[in-house]
């Protein structure tokens, strides 16, 4: 991706506005770093600093997610947050769970 002339690592992907989690597309992403996420729908771009270790594949919390909340990811409905999750955090299997049981 370019921006200004130079070229920016995407680590994240965005698929929606309304998406409240991005899927990294990177490895070795780490507390601290700070993410660029590329929003598809919109061609924008946005960032976010890691919280947790985030695996290739894996999702980070955009913003922060209440217990309960609705989690939304390629602007669908995934599941919802069993616990608080902060933004930059990990959200996977262990705070979010699908609403179907």
């Amino acid at each position: 991706m370019h921006l200004g002339g130079s070229i920016v690592t995407t680590h994240i992907l965005i698929h929606g506005e309304k998406d409240t989690v991005g899927v990294a597309v990177v490895e070795n992403i780490e507390p601290g770093m700070e993410l660029t996420g590329w929003v598809m729908d919109s061609d924008d771009t946005i960032t976010v600093e890691a919280r947790d270790p985030i695996p290739l594949g894996h999702k980070v919390a955009l913003q922060d997610i209440a217990e309960g909340d609705t989690v939304v990811k390629y602007g669908h409905d995934i599941g919802r947050a069993v616990q608080a999750i902060a933004k930059g955090h990990h959200v996977h299997v262990h705070n979010t769970k699908t609403k179907r049981w």
